[in-house]
């Protein structure tokens, strides 16, 4: 299983865009295996920085779920706005 938390922080006016961008590629998710891997987003009190929690049962399926077109143009579009360097990718580990 593989398991990754990331974060970052948007200004402020590229929240509402964000969530848009979001919401299309959990949307196209859905068409995937859900029994294979779990996405989930959350954003955090300060109303601009964003929390993606993702499990994968295997690296194929990773790779098949981060290169879904709308995912592929969030990240562009996420990291065009401007990041600052809050950018964070975690991978856990399994106790």
């Amino acid at each position: 299983m593989i398991n990754v938390i990331v974060t970052y922080t948007v200004t402020p006016e590229f929240v509402s865009e964000n969530k848009t961008n979001i919401r299309k590629f959990l949307h196209d998710f859905k068409s995937l295996n859900q029994e294979a891997f779990e996405y989930k987003v959350y954003i955090k009190d300060d109303g601009v920085t964003f929390l993606h929690y993702s499990n994968y049962i295997n690296e194929e399926v990773q790779y098949e779920v981060l290169n879904v077109p709308s995912f592929k143009e969030f990240q562009k579009l996420r990291d065009e706005s401007g990041l600052n360097g809050s950018h964070k990718v975690e991978v856990l580990q399994s106790i």
